[in-house]
């Protein structure tokens, strides 16, 4: 799953992103970061299911097919094991490399799972929780299950409802089935600065204390 990131934005539409963040931040004292990963987990039991649910019908469709032309009688069980496992192996490796395919034995609730899961982890990670007013705000694109997370410190959640991060996600996400990425985050990237500026305006003495945009591949 490398270089998803590469393939989702070229490096206008990063700069371009980069700015709207310099942008919206010239509005508030909270930190705003847009993060882009590959992928959140690399989904292992996927691969499974997926060549298990070809091998299986495939075998059994080819098991009496070959054994009736081999002539090999009562002994087509151990013809049968013989294709699943060369059935399971072939399309083991054909769905850990076609991840349109692999997504498709991915189910909804692991990807939010593992999304949620990888944003409080970046979070961390990367210092939001560290900001002098607790004002961190981070925006986290998965990119290989084109799902996004918003994860806000505890200064903006006490003041900010959690129905208001449930609206940026659908901005970017349909922004990304639209084939509009770059502008629906440059958007959903104004729209929280704007949001951020009613509870944490701009002070005197505002530095910008993370950064404002992070590619990991």
């Amino acid at each position: 799953m490398k270089n998803l990131v590469k393939q989702f934005l070229s490096d206008d539409q990063r700069a371009h992103v980069n700015a709207a963040v310099e942008k919206a931040e010239k509005l508030t004292a909270g930190e705003i970061v847009v993060m882009f990963i590959s992928a959140s987990y690399h989904y292992p039991m996927a691969n499974v299911i997926g060549a298990t649910t070809f091998a299986i019908p495939l075998a059994l469709i080819f098991t009496p097919v070959i054994g009736g032309w081999l002539w090999i009688g009562n002994q087509n069980m151990w013809l049968f094991l013989g294709l699943l496992t060369i059935f399971f192996i072939l399309f083991h490796e054909i769905i850990k490399r076609l991840l349109w395919l692999k997504r498709y034995f991915i189910s909804r609730k692991e990807i939010d799972a593992e999304v949620k899961e990888a944003a409080i982890t970046h979070f961390f990670n990367h210092g939001l929780y560290r900001t002098r007013d607790k004002t961190g705000v981070l925006v986290l694109i998965s990119v290989f299950e084109r799902h996004v997370w918003v994860l806000a410190d505890e200064g903006i959640n006490a003041k900010v409802p959690e129905g208001h991060w449930a609206d940026i996600v659908k901005m970017i996400t349909d922004g990304i089935r639209q084939k509009r990425s770059a502008d629906a985050i440059c958007e959903a990237v104004e729209k929280i600065g704007k949001l951020l500026k009613r509870h944490f305006p701009v002070k005197p003495d505002d530095t910008d204390e993370l950064d404002n945009l992070i590619i990991e591949k």
